[in-house]
């Protein structure tokens, strides 16, 4: 037995059979369908696609044979390959020294007859045969070694696509990891952004509220020594008013007829006017330095932003501040004859919280309720905006705040907690206020915030704060709105 020579592009040859990643791979019906076609042809019922590695030949395809494989010493099919431009017909084995005491021959599957046409790539490189084989001698005729020939390069075609379809799979494959890892990578930098929206509004509102907390909290000390330095003597001055218009009066009831100058300036002051307006304008003063004074106490309130302490406050304070702070807001204007505030304050503990901040709270929400009753003049003329606190569960102070204006739209109700998202004209708002609420809220307090919305029936809106105090308070209200 002669042993098939390497081919001289044999390591060329090897690496493009691996290239086309077909060894050792299941069968297929395309190439099954070529190999029982060249059985049929040649009238042999052996009929074989196999392709020579390094130590073997592996059967793509078999037709009429169970064998998958033989060492590549005992391949015919090694000897095709060393001459790629024509077929290796063999008409008897036992004629031929090469293959005369060859295993394959003297015993099963017995060859006699081999006709073997290579499968060359378009580089030149023959990876092995379709063959067809007999038990008995026999010959071709020239139209069945053709139709061998075009057999053939219909199996390298079935092998060209099979690794095209291989590589576009693979592709697709890698371009869908590709998508996924841009998806991935759209979700990390969305991520990312929404961080820096949040970022960027704290620190926008941290700055705000702290400069406006430093100048609220400056104008309500320099208003608040003035105002009570005449607050505290509106009650001296009343007196020595009142002792003075007493010693007139001991004149006048001393002296009944005064000089003409006297008498004359007497008449062209109205004194008996000007005695009697004299208490009414004391009384007047008392109340609007009063009035100055609740200002003064609530922006003090208010101006606790840069607090970094938790204190124990009552809520009910933050909240009436926030309200006697937008009063001019509430009182009627314009088309409007005010909005009416509704106050159902339950019986609450003391709250440890961050009292400067969650007053913003209170002061965004019943802003935004404010813009939107103003918003609904047009349908509406019953304003009211209703306030509800309670201890709704243990561990938890509820506020709610309800107004009765046109509710929010559909279409923007998952983006009003969004960083910079506004409805609102240019200059009216900045898109930070219910963005940042939600931040104190849920991320400083670790409390929730949400809100329920009816179209033509309003808004309320719904916070609850955690507190450790537990107190009898009832456990629920009715839902919605005003």
């Amino acid at each position: 037995m002669e042993i098939a020579p390497l081919p001289p592009n044999e390591t060329d040859r090897l690496k493009a059979l691996d290239s086309y990643k077909i060894l050792d791979t299941a069968a297929e019906k395309g190439f099954d369908d070529l190999t029982a076609l060249a059985a049929y042809i040649c009238g042999t019922p052996i009929a074989l696609v196999s392709l020579v590695d390094a130590n073997r030949q592996w059967f793509k395809s078999r037709f009429g044979i169970e064998a998958t494989e033989t060492p590549k010493e005992l391949a015919f099919c090694a000897h095709a390959i060393l001459q790629p431009d024509e077929p290796l017909i063999i008409t008897n084995a036992l004629e031929d020294e090469r293959f005369v005491d060859n295993p394959l021959v003297i015993s099963g599957p017995n060859i006699r007859f081999y006709a073997g046409t290579p499968l060359v790539t378009a580089d030149g490189f023959a990876l092995g045969t379709l063959c067809a084989i007999d038990t008995i001698p026999r010959n071709l005729s020239p139209e069945q070694i053709e139709a061998l020939r075009r057999l053939g390069r219909q199996v390298l075609s079935q092998m060209e696509l099979r690794i095209n379809l291989v590589n576009l799979e693979n592709n697709i494959i890698q371009r869908q990891q590709v998508e996924e890892d841009l998806r991935r990578s759209n979700q990390n930098l969305a991520h990312t952004l929404q961080k820096l929206k949040y970022t960027q509004a704290k620190l926008i509102h941290g700055e705000k509220m702290s400069s406006l907390g430093q100048l609220v909290a400056g104008i309500a000390h320099e208003i608040n020594n003035p105002i009570n330095f005449i607050y505290g003597n509106l009650n001296h001055v009343g007196d020595n008013i009142q002792d003075l218009l007493e010693l007139v009066h001991l004149y006048r009831q001393n002296y009944p007829e005064p000089d003409s100058d006297i008498k004359e300036k007497s008449e062209a002051i109205d004194f008996p006017f000007l005695a009697e307006d004299l208490s009414k304008i004391l009384s007047s003063m008392k109340v609007g330095t009063n009035r100055i004074r609740q200002i003064v106490l609530s922006l003090r309130n208010f101006s606790r932003l840069d607090e970094a302490e938790k204190k124990s406050v009552d809520i009910h304070t933050g909240i009436d501040s926030a309200l006697l702070i937008l009063q001019h807001r509430l009182e009627a204007k314009g088309l409007h004859s005010g909005i009416q505030v509704i106050k159902q304050y339950g019986n609450l503990p003391l709250v440890d919280c961050f009292p400067g901040h969650l007053n913003q709270v209170f002061m965004n929400i019943l802003l935004n309720a404010i813009d939107a009753l103003e918003d609904s003049l047009i349908n509406k003329s019953d304003l009211k905006i209703r306030i509800r606190t309670v201890y709704s569960r243990s561990g938890y102070v509820v506020v709610r705040i309800a107004d009765n204006g046109l509710g929010i739209p559909e279409s923007i109700r998952k983006r009003i907690f969004d960083p910079f998202f506004t409805t609102k004209p240019i200059g009216k708002g900045t898109g930070l206020g219910l963005s940042i609420s939600y931040q104190i809220v849920v991320n400083k307090h670790g409390g929730v915030l949400k809100y329920l919305s009816k179209l033509g029936k309003g808004t309320e809106f719904w916070i609850e704060i955690p507190c450790e105090k537990e107190t009898k308070a009832p456990t629920s209200l009715p839902t919605l709105l005003i």
